[in-house]
């Protein structure tokens, strides 16, 4: 039986620049597609530049006059992350759309990041983190709205506050857990400090799902030859109707992100099968992203694991400072 198709109307985004990471692969690829389609000024950053460019090559086959920016940046390295922001920055362009996409899953050892965080801790939440706390000047003169990417694995498991970086014990599905339950909080807390300290941003969750992507296909660079079982499963579940495709799996994210009638503070996911596939939704977040205190407490370690700031103030009203490393401002005058 054929597939029902799925889809979602786009705003004409014509004029406004849209960031998007991990926008080379999977839902990404999806995502930028669409993005670009709808006039939007694309900036692609990409860890892979020889994959981004046939990224970029295959959506101008489709969309002739798609505005695209090809630019470096991985997200497992702090430096590499103030570099691109340093680029955005410079260039001195608000930001309306920032979509934090890219993510690693399940390394089946323990790998950390250039700066030695546990990979998809550092990868997946401290990444993006550092990389909303560069962009802050552009996202707030965009009046920007942010939407970051977690998943149904935030729904299980817990932060491990006493091992954050998994040196003992490590459990790769637990850790990747606790990297999109931190994604989660860091957004809902990104939202209500926004709103607290007039920084004009708005703030939303995503989840795509299950889809089969290539999250848990061969990925040599993390440690996985070979495709994974579950992969397999879930292409079945892909075809049968059950599980969603690529197309379906990028839609919670794109309502998220281009929706008229958002507000902010809210998580869209599929609202069919367990919220497995289906048209997208507004939901009620998990209840392991609800708590405020928790939210307060991962932002904390953030701030001195990635040694950035966030402003008190809106950065560009006299009320605060620009985000900047936190030893840069102990720096003697």
């Amino acid at each position: 039986m054929a597939r029902t198709t799925i889809d979602i109307p786009v705003p004409d985004l014509s004029g406004k620049r849209a960031v998007l990471t991990g926008g080379s692969d999977g839902i990404g690829v999806i995502l930028a597609r669409r993005l670009a389609a709808a006039g939007a000024d694309l900036v692609l950053p990409v860890r892979n530049r020889g994959k981004g460019e046939a990224t970029t090559a295959e959506i101008r086959a489709r969309v002739p006059r798609a505005s695209i920016t090809l630019q470096v940046l991985d997200l497992s390295s702090l430096d590499s992350v103030a570099a691109f922001a340093g680029t955005l920055l410079d260039d001195g362009r608000p930001i309306d759309l920032l979509i934090n996409n890219a993510g690693v899953m399940t390394p089946p050892e323990r790998r950390t990041t250039a700066d030695g965080h546990e990979l998809q801790l550092g990868t997946n939440h401290l990444g993006h983190f550092a990389l909303v706390a560069h962009l802050m000047p552009l996202l707030c003169a965009g009046r920007a709205r942010v939407t970051s990417q977690v998943s149904l694995a935030a729904n299980r498991n817990s932060i491990n506050w006493d091992d954050p970086q998994w040196e003992r014990s490590y459990d790769a599905f637990r850790a990747y857990s606790q990297s999109k339950i931190a994604v989660g909080l860091f957004g809902l807390e990104l939202d209500r400090r926004s709103r607290a300290r007039g920084w004009g941003i708005t703030s939303n969750l995503s989840h795509p799902g299950v889809a089969p992507t290539n999250l848990l296909a061969a990925q040599p660079g993390i440690g996985r030859p070979q495709e994974s079982r579950e992969i397999r499963i879930i292409r079945r579940l892909s075809a049968m109707g059950i599980a969603g495709t690529p197309e379906t799996a990028a839609l919670p994210a794109l309502l998220a992100s281009t929706s008229p009638d958002d507000a902010g503070g809210r998580f869209y996911g599929p609202r069919r099968f367990g919220h497995l596939s289906g048209p997208p939704a507004e939901q009620k977040p998990y209840r392991r992203l609800r708590g405020v205190e928790d939210a307060a407490r991962m932002w904390r370690l953030s701030e001195e694991l990635t040694n950035v700031s966030y402003p008190d103030g809106r950065p560009d009203d006299g009320t605060g400072e620009p985000p900047v490393p936190v030893r840069e401002r102990h720096l003697p005058a």
